[in-house]
């Protein structure tokens, strides 16, 4: 059994080294000879050291060792005893074409879905709605799989998961991921049974898929709520929305406000006339006007403050999606953001954040899977080059991240370019010096770019929809795939007789014990079980003195067949003739 080793997901190459009990020269040897050039204090990453360990042999297996600080995947604010209560956040989740644009149009009279290319969301929004003199925040999370990240996202910063399930095709794999999401963020779940006005609809169903989960409804005596919806007429929504604040009553959802404000980046695109501008949910303080923010290595001065509706805003207070501008550059999806106290403090933390993510990120520059393309290389691995361009930065995360599922032993996916905004023509320089393709995802392209692609034939494709960008990236990795070649028998002859046999040619008759056989046709010449010759070209076939085209099983023939090495034929030899196609392969 192999010996279990922990290791961190970063490793330097001499502490890999001492846990593996090796010396320091033979690792950095190995990576060489993978075409990885190393010294004893550079990092790598846990896939690149497990590739590693196996090419050495060893009878090691490395196991991910558990950080110190890991926790739940949902932040856990302080707060005090005097803080007020906050709206909830809703992630609504679900599969796609489920309906949860649709739900959410409804909730706040809007039409969304329409908007949306192919129906699908593309990128988390937020928005609040207000019943009665009640708030909620909702998050409208994709559905389309190649959103994965994008929908965990959107659990790990809510309250609240609505999981919209269409009645009439019950449970599907986004459904039980959402789910999955929910669960791992630590949130209340409820259940929206949507399109019950539809036929085919069956709750019943859904109940037992449910069930299955070990999600229990409550009437089966559990404590799973489900709630029976139809976007379309509207039937179930109060009752909806009312038991999303009933859990949250439940929850005692609070958060201080008198306090400098915090919170999480939900995506970020550059904005002409604006530059860089990021939506973000404040989770607690209040966010104003003027105020310095850090988010993850940029900063910013507010200098714009609207609600997610294009409405100017003064303050945003917990639980409050808003949309800032000011950055210096563009923040991460993901980043968590906090008011700092002028200019000066926000410029250090930020770049005090950069070096920690430089160096975090500093390994030899190699992935586990750049490693394993190195390693395939040796077998001729074919690579298609691309840049990626998209609207907003969680978007780009999830087109690169669907990218690269695509691979497979044989052809991969190299990017060697992505960014946030218009296609530019920094993107086209290097498309045409790179071989590359240039992938716009929800992006425009100016007439000037247009016309420098042109002239320097570099391939600008854009797309609103995910996965027609996915199927159009399959099919440029399929023409990179070697043809298929297919081998069929089709006829046997048992040599009778040798009339001619020269360096190129050989002329013989004999029987055919499996037909028919018709021209143009190869051949394979066996004595016995040896193979005599690989392949010929069979030339002729005569039924007596006449050439024919084809010859039926059990009759008696003659045929010539050309080689480019001699054959020296023999009575009782075999003749095996087969057809040879060349089939293209797909993804």
């Amino acid at each position: 059994m192999a010996r279990q080793i922990e290791i961190p997901e970063v490793i330097t190459v001499g502490v890999l080294a001492e846990k593996l009990s090796l010396p320091s020269t033979r690792l950095i040897a190995e990576l060489m000879k993978n075409g990885v050039f190393a010294t004893v204090n550079e990092k790598i990453d846990f896939d690149t050291a497990t590739i590693i360990t196996g090419e050495l042999g060893l009878d090691i297996e490395l196991t991910h060792q558990q950080a110190a600080n890991a926790g739940p995947a949902k932040k856990v604010l302080d707060i005090s005893d005097s803080a007020p209560s906050r709206p909830p956040v809703v992630a609504v989740m679900g599969h796609v074409d489920h309906g949860k644009t649709s739900l959410l149009d409804y909730i706040r009279t809007a039409n969304t879905a329409a908007k949306e290319a192919g129906g699908i969301t593309q990128h988390i929004s937020a928005y609040q709605i207000k019943k009665g003199d009640r708030s909620i925040t909702f998050l409208d999370t994709p559905g389309h799989e190649a959103f994965a990240a994008l929908r965990e996202h959107g659990a790990g910063l809510t309250d609240v998961a609505i999981i919209v399930v269409a009645a009439d095709d019950g449970i599907k794999p986004q459904s039980l991921e959402a789910i999955r999401f929910a669960r791992k963020a630590g949130v209340k779940m409820i259940i929206a049974v949507n399109k019950i006005d539809k036929e085919g609809a069956n709750v019943a169903l859904i109940k037992q898929q449910l069930a299955e989960q070990n999600l229990l409804v409550e009437e089966w005596g559990g404590d799973t709520v489900i709630v029976e919806v139809s976007a379309k007429t509207g039937q179930g929504v109060d009752q909806l929305i009312d038991m999303v604040l009933l859990v949250s009553d439940v929850e005692d959802l609070r958060a201080d406000v008198e306090v400098d404000g915090e919170g999480l980046v939900i995506e970020s695109h550059m904005e002409a006339g604006k530059g860089p501008v990021a939506e973000v949910l404040v989770q607690r303080g209040t966010l104003r006007l003027g105020d310095f923010v850090v988010a993850g290595s940029t900063y910013a001065k507010v200098r714009l403050l609207q609600a997610t509706n294009g409405t100017d805003i003064k303050v945003a207070t917990p639980s409050t999606p808003a949309i800032i501008g000011g950055f210096k550059a563009l923040p991460e999806f993901g980043d968590e953001f906090k008011v700092v106290g002028n200019e000066k403090v926000a410029r250090q933390i930020a770049e005090t954040n950069a070096i920690q993510k430089k160096s975090n990120n500093d390994t030899l520059g190699m992935s586990g899977t750049e490693l394993i393309r190195l390693i395939n290389r040796k077998t001729e691995l074919q690579e298609l080059n691309v840049i990626v361009k998209a609207d907003v930065q969680g978007s780009l995360t999830s087109v690169i991240d669907s990218l690269k599922t695509i691979d497979t032993e044989e052809v991969a996916m190299r990017i060697v370019g992505t960014g946030v905004g218009a296609v530019s023509e920094n993107d086209v320089l290097k498309a045409a010096s790179s071989g590359a393709i240039i992938y716009g995802f929800q992006v425009e392209i100016s007439s000037a770019v247009k016309r420098l692609a042109q002239r320097d034939k570099v391939s600008i494709r854009l797309f609103r929809v995910i996965y027609e960008l996915l199927d159009d990236a399959k099919n440029e990795l399929s023409d990179l795939l070697a043809p298929e070649v297919i081998e069929t028998e089709v006829g046997r002859l048992l040599v009778r007789g040798i009339f001619k046999t020269s360096k190129n040619e050989v002329i013989c008759g004999g029987e055919l014990t499996k037909g028919p056989v018709a021209l143009p046709v190869l051949a394979k010449i066996y004595r016995g079980d040896d193979v005599l010759a690989a392949e010929v070209t069979v030339t002729n076939l005569k039924r007596g003195s006449q050439d024919v085209k084809e010859v039926q099983e059990n009759e008696m023939c003659g045929l010539s067949f050309t080689t480019d090495q001699k054959v020296l034929l023999a009575e009782g030899d075999r003749i095996e003739f087969f057809k040879r196609e060349i089939k293209e392969r797909s993804l």
